[in-house]
């Protein structure tokens, strides 16, 4: 069934023709056909190669569009008609990438990758209704029967979101996709035409940081190590990773996922992870790995030529209240130095937690968590505040001691507010766009919106 919310749309013409005027189906001219006694519910409006593009599918991703963040004002019929063939050509070239990926041997996606993305994207919708009773029919009012239906839905869209950010990856790696430098008139450009969706800049602060961590002694670290390598040699029994990492793990994050990483390019762990995670083949269950968060087991499920799919186990070394105590104390010393003007820099260097980042840039205020909020809610730029304790997982403590070097109010965004943020998606856009250019050029496309 492809109706979805286009339905609501039909409903009204149909009661439209029923008080005697023409049927008109409220889905924009370019995408339904008019007259006194026929409706067309849904019809072709572009083919890419062989695969039809459906008008109530350009349909479903303007309603998306328009009950998005950032949804653009239509104050006319013709402000809906180009959104409407903005949508079409985007899902144009959409459908010429996957077909691309498709083609490509070297692009691989499972059925068990997309398995596991819609079974958490169920989980996630489902857990927004109280009762199956409402989930179901909320699911019948956007236009699927059953469950089953839904999911397979959600399947095709993960599949071909799969599909062509492997095949991007697997050209930019190659350097068949380079990225492309825009000139600062493009970027104005951009940015005057679409001034009106920059929004409102809230207020934000940007500031370096020094976390003094507590550490743990020689006997915490080798207790931990032990943890760790039994983990690892039960598990070279036929024991269960997932099973394990969600029992042990104390990455919070991974945990929960049976310590699932996702697909990961080289350079994105700590330097210990990245040598032993590239160089593993897949299902072989590592040695424990000491990085500066504690020791890892790891297991690399998949590889692709520039990144893999791996999952970890992370056992922390324990820290005594002993070991809190000298953290705070060396991080009052750290704050009394850096407020007498001692270089920031050199007390970084030395004091600092390397699993912490070290600076943090345009941070909207509201989106710091509570402990830096109330501590920088009246700190001026140039200002050196704390230390202050920052909880983490397991009642762990650490101390941060900043150094505001910005603070700006809330207002209109600027051109300077987001420049860095155009030239990185101009530079992309403008890269997929010639790339997309030259398949197009090869590929069998035609658009019937007239």
């Amino acid at each position: 069934m492809r109706l979805r919310r286009t339905s609501r749309a039909v409903l009204l013409a149909v009661l439209a023709a029923a008080g005697g005027r023409p049927a008109v189906a409220q889905v924009g001219d370019e995408f339904a056909l008019q007259g006194d006694t026929t409706l067309v519910v849904d019809r072709i409006v572009a083919v890419v190669g062989n695969q039809p593009i459906l008008g109530s599918q350009v349909e479903e991703q303007f309603f998306t569009v328009l009950s998005g963040q950032g949804a653009p004002k239509l104050e006319s019929a013709a402000d809906s008609a180009a959104l409407r063939r903005r949508i079409l050509a985007d899902m144009v070239d959409e459908e010429i990438l996957v077909q691309e990926a498709l083609r490509d041997t070297a692009v691989k996606v499972t059925e068990q990758e997309v398995n596991e993305a819609v079974d958490q994207r169920l989980a996630s919708l489902r857990g927004q209704f109280t009762s199956e009773v409402d989930y179901r029919r909320e699911l019948a009012n956007a236009g699927f029967q059953t469950p089953d239906e839904f999911r397979r839905y959600l399947a095709d869209q993960h599949r071909r979101r799969f599909l062509r950010t492997r095949l991007i990856e697997r050209l930019k790696a190659m350097e068949v996709i380079r990225e492309v430098s825009p000139t600062e008139r493009e970027l104005r450009e951009f940015f005057e035409k679409n001034r009106t969706e920059m929004g409102q800049r809230p207020a934000a602060i940007s500031f370096r940081q020094i976390v003094v961590a507590p550490q743990p002694t020689a006997e915490a670290k080798q207790r931990a190590f032990t943890v760790a390598d039994s983990i690892a040699r039960a598990l070279r029994t036929g024991g269960d990773f997932a099973t394990a990492a969600r029992r042990f793990s104390q990455d919070s994050s991974s945990a929960v996922q049976g310590g699932d990483l996702g697909w990961q390019r080289r350079g994105a762990f700590e330097r210990p992870f990245d040598e032993v995670v590239f160089a593993l083949k897949p299902g072989v269950i590592s040695n424990p790995v000491e990085t500066v968060f504690g020791y890892h087991v790891i297991q690399v499920e998949r590889i692709q030529p520039t990144e893999v799919q791996a999952r970890h186990i992370l056992i922390i070394p324990e820290t005594t209240p002993e070991n809190l105590d000298s953290a705070r104390v060396r991080a009052d010393s750290v704050a009394v130095w850096a407020k007498s003007g001692m270089s920031f820099d050199s007390l970084q260097q030395r004091y600092h937690d390397p699993a912490e980042e070290r600076e943090a840039i345009s941070v909207p205020l509201e989106a710091l968590p509570a402990s830096y909020t109330q501590t920088l809610s009246q700190a001026d730029s140039g200002a050196v505040v704390g230390p202050f304790p920052l909880p983490g997982p397991g009642g762990r403590v650490k101390f941060a001691i900043l150094k505001v070097t910005e603070r700006r109010a809330a207002g209109t965004a600027t051109f300077s507010d987001v420049q860095e943020q155009l030239r990185t998606h101009l530079a992309e856009t403008m890269a997929m766009q010639r790339y997309v250019e030259r398949l197009r050029a090869s590929t069998y496309v035609d658009i019937r919106t007239n």
